[in-house]
C-alpha cells in the first residue's frame, strides 16, 4: 500500500506555510488519499466537531489568490474555484479517523513523518540561526572593543609632546 504513495519529497512539496502554520490543502490530500475532494470535504463537514480552527481552516480569497499565482494555475485549468480547506498537522491526523480506509491510514503515517522531519529541520535551522546571532553579537562587541582600543592608542600617539625634561647624563656630567 505504501508503495503507491508519493515519495516524501513530493509530499513535502505539498506542504504550504499559511497563517504562520504548515498546512496541506484539501485537494492535495484528497489526491493522496485516492478520493475525490468533494468526498473529503463531505466527511470533514459531517465530522465538523473533530476539526476545530487550529486543525483546519478555509483560505480567504487573498490567500487562495496568492497560492494560485505561485503555481501559475488559472481558473480555466479546472482546479478548485473556491478557496480550499487547509489542514494543519493535527487536522491531517484527524482525517485518518474520518477517512477510515487502509490507504488513508498509510498516507497519514507518511504525511506525519514528513511533518515531523520538517519540524526537526526547522528546529535545527532555528538553533543554527540563534548560534549565528550570538556569534554576530560577540563579533560586534569584539569589533567595538578593538575600535575603542585603536582610538585610545591613536589619541596617545597624537598627543602633543611639548618640551621634554631630559633625564640622564650628558658627557658624564649630571644635568
Amino acid at each position: 500500500m505504501e508503495a503507491e504513495v508519493l515519495p516524501d519529497e513530493a509530499i513535502a512539496a505539498q506542504i504550504h506555510w499559511i497563517r504562520g502554520q504548515k498546512v496541506m490543502l484539501a485537494h492535495d490530500l484528497a489526491r493522496l488519499y485516492g478520493v475525490a475532494t468533494k468526498r473529503l470535504n463531505e466527511q470533514v463537514k459531517r465530522n465538523g466537531n473533530r476539526f476545530p480552527e487550529d486543525f483546519m481552516f478555509q483560505l480567504n480569497e487573498e490567500e487562495w489568490s496568492n497560492l494560485r499565482s505561485q503555481f501559475a494555475t488559472s481558473r480555466s485549468w479546472g482546479g478548485p474555484r473556491v478557496p480550499p480547506f487547509a489542514f494543519t498537522e493535527h487536522g491531517v491526523l484527524m482525517l485518518s479517523s474520518v477517512l477510515n480506509s487502509e490507504r488513508a491510514i498509510a498516507v497519514n503515517i507518511r504525511i506525519i513523518r514528513v511533518f515531523v522531519r520538517l519540524n526537526r529541520l526547522l528546529q535545527n535551522d532555528l538553533e543554527l540561526q540563534l548560534r549565528v546571532e550570538r556569534m554576530e553579537g560577540r563579533q560586534e562587541r569584539t569589533e567595538a572593543a578593538v575600535g575603542e582600543l585603536f582610538e585610545a592608542v591613536k589619541q596617545l600617539l597624537d598627543r602633543p609632546t611639548g618640551d621634554r625634561l631630559r633625564i640622564g647624563y650628558r658627557g658624564g656630567d649630571p644635568l
